[in-house]
């Protein structure tokens, strides 16, 4: 393939369906390239293999790893495999999407919206509906990052107010897609029955999963044992092993608050945070409802435990989701501050949890409801997102949209900067979450 067998066009807004609509009537050729980045230098006889692979796979669309340049070093960029449930619609397919034209063109011909922002998402759900995509694990091309924002304004960037519209349609052409493909869901609850639920030791345990972490768990404990309220709670802590003197930390609380501090050490040392949860969810001492609170964090006043149980029985909710403030170890906020999540809706914010990456802190549960389900899975991360989901397609999602909780981030515990390979499995991991979800809904509408 040489400069005289294609075609280049120029173009801006490629975000927009009007872009989306010109590129597909422009183009002649049996496939479409387009590059979401100027600076994009392909390796040797890239462009070849893009075609070679698109032809032998059938696939609609192809893409590549790549590699980055940022101040002359050159850094691999592996992407990871698309599936049913990659429905992010900031999921990485790199800057270079290789179309078949053909399968292009029946795609934009289904397109019925006008997209100021989110013309090639809803381009991509189109195709996806009736074609397969192929990751080549080949580094096919260079590309100068322009984007050097940190993985925290990434992750985070959604729930800026500045983004709100993108977002909403984004939520919008993701709904869409749900309802063609038969996994849209009504907002159409089971309803969460609390009587004759009488026979748990407390109202409330406050559950700690906790493994070294003998700088802040005394905090923590501290935070829960403050609490003010009209009822009985416990604090549940499931000390995973730890090597460090946490356990002697903890073990001093449960002599002096002997019943209000509940220590559990699991049999098995193979756990993570679903796991931890799981222990203590199902154990005799669990109230009848739990709320997190992690081995690093604080909740933001004496009354949130009093709050919590009050919005559940306003609420009927299954599974209430507060919000957080984000905070460095001397308690000052940091970026991005207030985390809300506030794009959430009681009409549709079980539909569109498929599409963000998480649904909030700190999340709290109707313990019946909660083991019904059948726990968290055993995971260190993404097990909070995997239950959200799960209850959501059954039961009403409570909101709670004032921070009463403080999440602390320091060196230990901080998810920013995360290396590209732990940032793919994690990514890979959750969307592995939605396709099992949309599948569960599908078969509900069967």
């Amino acid at each position: 393939m040489n400069k005289s067998n294609f075609n280049i066009y120029n173009i801006s807004r490629y975000q927009t369906s009007a872009t989306i609509r010109k590129i597909c009537e422009e183009t002649t050729s049996e496939y479409t390239v387009i590059c979401l980045q100027p600076n994009i230098i392909f390796v040797q006889n890239a462009l070849q293999r893009f075609a070679q692979v698109a032809a032998d796979t059938g696939a609609a669309l192809v893409y590549s790893d790549y590699f980055t340049i940022i101040n002359s070093k050159q850094t691999s960029h592996p992407v990871i495999d698309f599936q049913m449930g990659s429905l992010r619609d900031d999921f990485d397919f790199g800057s270079v999407l290789f179309f078949n034209t053909a399968t292009l063109k029946n795609a934009v011909a289904k397109i019925t919206e006008d997209y100021h922002f989110a013309g090639l998402y809803d381009l991509r759900l189109k195709l996806q509906q009736n074609h397969h995509f192929f990751h080549i694990s080949e580094f096919l091309y260079n590309q100068t990052e322009t984007d050097l924002l940190t993985d925290e304004q990434k992750q985070f960037g959604y729930l800026y107010l500045q983004n709100r519209r993108v977002q909403l349609e984004m939520e919008h052409a993701c709904t869409s897609h749900l309802k063609t493909i038969g996994a849209y869901l009504k907002p159409i609850f089971r309803e969460t029955d609390f009587a004759n639920t009488n026979n748990f030791p407390v109202e409330m345990s406050v559950i700690i999963p906790v493994r070294n972490r003998e700088k802040t768990i005394a905090n923590a404990i501290n935070s829960a044992l403050n609490q003010i309220t009209g009822f009985k709670f416990n604090v549940i802590i499931v000390n995973n092993f730890s090597t460090d003197s946490t356990g002697t930390i903890i073990s001093e609380f449960e002599s002096k608050y002997p019943q209000k501090i509940i220590q559990i050490i699991p049999q098995s040392n193979d756990l993570g945070i679903g796991g931890c949860w799981n222990e203590a969810i199902f154990s005799a001492h669990c109230g009848r409802f739990c709320a997190q609170l992690d081995s690093d964090d604080l909740y933001s006043s004496e009354n949130n435990l009093q709050m919590i149980v009050n919005e559940f029985l306003l609420q009927r909710c299954a599974m209430l989701i507060g919000s957080y403030k984000t905070v460095d170890f001397s308690l000052q906020t940091i970026a991005p501050g207030i985390v809300d999540h506030n794009e959430w809706t009681e009409g549709n914010g079980h539909n569109n949890a498929l599409r963000v990456n998480g649904l909030g802190a700190p999340r709290c549960f109707y313990t019946p409801a909660l083991r019904a389900a059948g726990g968290l899975p055993n995971t260190s991360y993404g097990e909070d997102y995997a239950i959200g989901l799960r209850m959501s397609r059954q039961y009403k999602i409570g909101r709670i949209f004032e921070p009463i909780y403080l999440c602390r981030r320091w060196n230990d515990n901080s998810d920013s900067n995360l290396p590209i390979e732990k940032i793919n499995a994690n990514n890979l991991y959750k969307d592995q979450l939605r396709t099992i979800e949309l599948q569960a809904r599908m078969k509900m509408k069967k």
